[in-house]
């Protein structure tokens, strides 16, 4: 099982680099998939899977997606005064999103995350502005927009466990980014959502007395949590030097085709 964890953790770190998905799309299928036939679905862990899923989830992006804003910004891809306008507002939507996600029963935030990539595959494909930049350059949002924008990110985010890039990309592909600004940009933004996120996931485990016994802190995976950080380190590593060399419509399709990967992924575990 660690090794599987270990290998996945190296593929989240792919993924984090190349298209800011924090690792998430990938962890929380795995490690739901992993508790539930390890421990019974009707055992206690088994019951609040998907909640211990997202919250390792959670933890794990705040080493992945430190690492992999460390490596975009030596690169000189993060535009970090967009990244500041939104990290407050993203950072309080995820206290609000992991309040939501203890207080939901785990078959109902499992088929919350397929709703909604769903959701986000059709618009991609749909409504133009993704597949191929609607702008030359970047446009600047409302100060309204931007925090309206901060809070729905960090609570659906936290929610699923799944860093926002699956919102933050879209969003900025429509206000003009190429997909390296997008996915450099998404990075940091995951970082506040996973810091509020993963505190309010203990915090809340404790308070709703989920006592789940040594080796967990809340409703985080400590075990799995360390596994997979050092898998994430390793594809971090390995694939850093190719940010910024895949070309933009290879980019989009490649981060489009994953995210059908994942919606049906989840949907048949």
């Amino acid at each position: 099982m660690y090794l599987l964890l270990l290998f996945c953790g190296a593929l989240a770190g792919v993924t984090t680099v190349l298209f800011g998905f924090g690792g998430g799309f990938v962890v929380v299928p795995l490690l739901y998939a992993v508790l539930t036939l390890s421990h019974g679905a009707d055992s206690a862990i088994g019951a609040v899977a998907m909640q211990v899923a997202v919250a390792t989830s959670t933890a794990v992006m705040v080493f992945g997606a430190g690492m992999a804003s460390w490596r975009h910004h030596r690169a000189g891809t993060v535009d970090w005064g967009r990244v500041r306008a939104f990290a407050g507002y993203i950072a309080l939507g995820a206290i609000g999103g992991a309040w939501m996600a203890t207080a939901l029963r785990g078959d109902w935030v499992r088929w919350a995350f397929v709703a909604y990539l769903g959701v986000t595959i059709l618009d991609c494909l749909v409504r133009p502005g993704f597949m191929a930049p609607a702008a030359t350059s970047m446009r600047t949002m409302s100060r309204r927009a931007t925090a309206l924008a901060g809070l729905v990110i960090g609570a659906i985010a936290a929610f699923l466990g799944v860093g926002g890039s699956v919102m933050t990309v879209p969003l900025m592909r429509r206000q003009g980014a190429s997909m390296t600004q997008a996915t450099a940009m998404a990075n940091p933004l995951s970082l506040p959502m996973a810091v509020a996120g993963s505190l309010a996931y203990v915090a809340f485990a404790w308070r709703q007395g989920a006592m789940l016994g040594a080796g967990y802190a809340g409703y985080v995976d400590l075990r799995a949590f360390l596994v997979l950080a050092a898998g994430s380190w390793i594809g971090i590593r390995a694939t850093s030097p190719f940010i910024g060399r895949i070309p933009d419509s290879v980019h989009a399709r490649v981060y489009l085709f994953l995210l059908v990967l994942v919606l049906v992924m989840m949907a048949v575990v």
